[in-house]
């Protein structure tokens, strides 16, 4: 059934295809789905055509024709300039057909340089409250990284997408407003707080805000607790990456929304870290008194004051008490895990102990560096997809730049998009053709059929093959 086209000031809608609509945040999609595409600056020219050829093929290949693709160019970056004109970086249409058809994938885009939008990706991100930036990173056999075990990391950072200091609320240091704010806090509210001694903001500082939300973290973490569920084994585990120790009231509170909302709306299905324990030295030995489980998941617990006894003892209870038959005799092991880790040891564990992790949750800026040091584990950029999912729309994308001096050049590795493509596939429910392509993908590198980034890493090298050459050799290992 094709719908009613649009009226755009630039762009024809397609005339067959039907729109991918939203029902609680999740989405319905057709046999024939209109997919909006930015075909991305500078490597785009190179990068989109592949990837349009590979998820194009395996659509074709898992359903045979009934189900397909209804693909719309729309413009973003450099190229909608040159359409729409100068300054026109995202022009109204974009926005319109994005709205319209709610799943959008895009290659690459060039930040603008100057004043206007700080950044085209944030700019989606928080005009279609994109608030999930998810990034998988799993390894590929035969793709060379530095490290001797890259097949140990298989993780999935959930990265907030729309708070934290990526909101974009800050002044720079000259601004009037940035002083008088300066002014206020120094000669009204730190010497109102009693807790923040002496301490002053210097002179010539910039100011920025880091606002962290209930409501932002809940439906954030609901989301990779979700996804958690869906997986099996121990890989049904969440971790909530912050750094509470020092910020105690946006990080801090990060993870103690994420505890609550796992205890509280995911109470049937969830089990905490620290109650993992308690239930696990019951069951190793059931005459275990509540004192003596109290010492076993509290270090140090004979030389705290009688007052902070208590308080554990009376945890080890409530924990029995409320879910001991609900999760006790080795339920919880079948249940999704949340526990939380300091921000700055996730970036050692993930390259130390990797097999010890699954999703991550993680504020704004904290994802965008773990994500990318997780990558670089697997093997760069090239082979990371992305995703920013909301409750009404979801785009896909390329997490790495546009390579200008590469474009045109037909050598570039697709992975990245073509990958994010799967997400995407994946996403609608269409999980065949999603299989298709990962097959391919990993029987293309592990014979060795790689573009230049990757063949040059490899002992001993090969010859690379080109950009449109990768994905001709990703289709043809269909299947195997």
């Amino acid at each position: 059934m094709a719908t009613s086209p649009l009226t755009f000031e630039k762009l024809t809608a397609p005339t067959a295809g039907t729109a991918i609509r939203f029902e609680d945040g999740q989405p319905v999609v057709p046999n024939d789905p209109i997919i909006p595409f930015i075909r991305g600056d500078g490597t785009g020219v190179d990068i989109w055509p592949a990837t349009q050829r590979v998820l194009d093929a395996a659509v074709a290949k898992a359903y045979g024709g009934e189900r397909r693709i209804e693909w719309f160019k729309v413009y973003a970056g450099d190229e909608a300039c040159d359409l729409y004109g100068t300054y026109q970086y995202l022009p109204e249409d974009t926005l319109a057909a994005i709205r319209a058809y709610g799943v959008a994938i895009k290659g690459p885009l060039t930040t603008p340089v100057g004043g206007g939008i700080r950044s085209l990706n944030v700019a989606l991100r928080q005009i279609f409250d994109l608030y999930c930036c998810v990034r998988p990173c799993r390894y590929y056999a035969g793709t060379p990284s530095p490290h001797k075990r890259p097949q140990d990391l298989d993780v999935i950072v959930y990265r907030e997408n729309t708070e934290d200091i990526y909101m974009g609320i800050e002044w720079e240091a000259s601004d009037p407003v940035c002083l008088e704010l300066i002014q206020h806090l120094n000669d009204t509210v730190i010497p109102a707080n009693g807790k923040l001694g002496k301490r002053r903001i210097p002179e010539g500082s910039g100011i920025g805000i880091k606002p962290v939300s209930k409501h932002g973290t809940q439906r954030h973490i609901r989301k990779a607790i979700r996804h958690a569920l869906s997986l099996q084994g121990n890989k049904r585990h969440v971790t909530l990456v912050h750094k509470g120790n020092i910020m105690k009231f946006t990080e801090g509170a990060f993870r103690d929304w994420g505890y609550e909302l796992a205890t509280t709306e995911f109470r049937d299905v969830c089990v905490t870290e620290r109650e993992s324990w308690i239930l696990d030295n019951l069951e190793r030995n059931h005459s275990l008194s509540i004192q003596d489980n109290a010492r076993l998941i509290e270090p140090g617990y004979d030389s705290l004051t009688a007052e902070k006894k208590a308080a554990i003892d009376a945890e080890v209870k409530q924990v029995l008490d409320s879910i001991g038959e609900s999760h006790g005799y080795g339920k919880w092991k079948s249940m999704v895990l949340v526990d939380d880790r300091i921000a700055d040891s996730i970036f050692q564990q993930i390259q130390t102990r990797p097999q010890e992790y699954s999703v991550l949750a993680t504020l704004n800026l904290n994802g965008d560096y773990i994500s990318d040091a997780a990558a670089a584990v697997v093997g760069g950029l090239g082979m990371a997809p992305g995703a920013n999912i909301g409750d009404n729309a979801a785009i896909f994308e390329a997490t790495h730049g546009t390579a200008p001096k590469h474009a045109g050049l037909d050598r570039i590795n697709p992975g990245s998009v073509i990958l994010s493509g799967v997400m995407m596939l994946e996403y609608m429910g269409w999980q065949e053709a999603a299989d298709l392509i990962t097959q391919g993908i990993s029987a293309a590198i592990a014979g060795g059929e790689v573009t230049y980034d990757l063949a040059r890493l490899m002992e001993p090298p090969v010859e690379p093959v080109s950009c449109s050459g990768f994905a001709e050799a990703v289709v043809r290992h269909f299947g195997g």
